[in-house]
């Protein structure tokens, strides 16, 4: 059962909006191979301002995410491509529905 997220905000810099949609994009490969992250999901809130939502079973899965290769890449391209440090929100799921259009 689904019990924990995240929100993570990204703020692009100036000319680099192209290059985070595609780092996110590529992060679904990432994403997908970690067993314990079901949910992942990446976002464009406007322009230059990005999200990524994911939600776990558990808090050491959501802490195994935190520490795994999506996150360390990210945060090896920090300065080349955001205007600041992304924010990360954890929050606790109350409820969910999970149907496929």
């Amino acid at each position: 059962m689904i019990k924990h997220a995240l929100f993570v905000r990204l703020e692009a810099k100036p000319g680099k909006e192209q290059a985070v949609a595609d780092f996110l994009a590529d992060g679904l490969e990432m994403t997908n191979q970690e067993a314990t992250t079901p949910i992942w999901f990446a976002l464009r809130l406007s322009p230059n301002t990005f999200g990524v939502f994911d939600a776990f079973a558990s808090e050491e899965d959501r802490q195994a995410h935190l520490a795994g290769n999506m996150a360390k890449s990210l945060m090896a391209r920090v300065d080349e491509m955001l205007a600041r440090p992304p924010t990360v929100e954890t929050f606790d799921v109350l409820a969910m529905k999970n149907a496929l259009a």
